[in-house]
């Protein structure tokens, strides 16, 4: 097997992108004949080698998309109990992803409400450190000096 090298070519990183955008993993391509290590890749992405880092990113989030997608036809194809059983692990595996990679999208909502008046004092900074010197003592990781 050839070596995994760090070379960059327009047609590699293009192949790369493509695949990511099917919702490959980076290893399983990386792992393919004639590609790249997925250090290699990662270089590309954090020295955004010829504008790679911005396209890494869009490839990533579509072949995040992709598998939201799939999350309706898993659970669609579950026949018995045990079709089912995989398909759960499956969905489950994605939207975890999903939720975590692409959160404003399949995170959890939280909404969030105020009512009432946020007042803005001028507190002295002296005052502010003592007050916080106590509430850390209070909660046992405060420094007492």
């Amino acid at each position: 097997m050839a070596p995994k090298h760090r070379l960059y070519t327009p047609e590699i990183a293009e192949e790369i992108l493509e695949r990511l955008e099917d919702g490959e993993g980076l290893s399983a391509i990386c792992a393919l004949e004639g590609m790249p290590s997925q250090g290699a890749v990662r270089h590309w992405v954090q020295t955004d080698h010829d504008g790679f880092a911005a396209r890494y990113a869009r490839a990533r989030e579509r072949g995040l998309e992709k598998h939201a997608d799939e999350i309706i036809e898993i659970a669609d194809t579950a026949r018995d109990s045990d079709s089912a059983s995989a398909a759960r692990v499956r969905v489950d595996a994605r939207k975890w992803i999903l939720s975590k990679l692409l959160p404003k999208q399949y995170g959890d909502k939280i909404n969030l409400e105020h009512s009432g008046e946020v007042a803005m004092t001028d507190v002295p900074d002296d005052q502010l450190d003592k007050r916080l010197k106590a509430l850390m003592a209070q909660a046992g990781g405060g420094d007492q000096s």
